[in-house]
């Protein structure tokens, strides 16, 4: 089962969809705007795959 909800992108403020899927236990968010794209373990809320041009990380 999957639930589409439209939500504000994190990244750029656009409109962009979150995705719940039961059946693989992952949340995917994206946004067609600024390529945002999360995916994460609904269960451990941990990150499988992210990426978000404009966001870098600290090394």
């Amino acid at each position: 089962m999957q639930i589409v909800q439209e939500i504000c992108c994190p990244n750029c403020g656009s409109k962009a969809e979150r995705h719940y899927i039961s059946d693989s236990q992952i949340t995917r968010t994206q946004c067609p705007t600024c390529d945002y794209l999360m995916i994460t373990c609904t269960r451990t809320a941990k990150v499988i795959e992210a990426y978000a041009p404009g966001i870098y990380a600290k090394t």
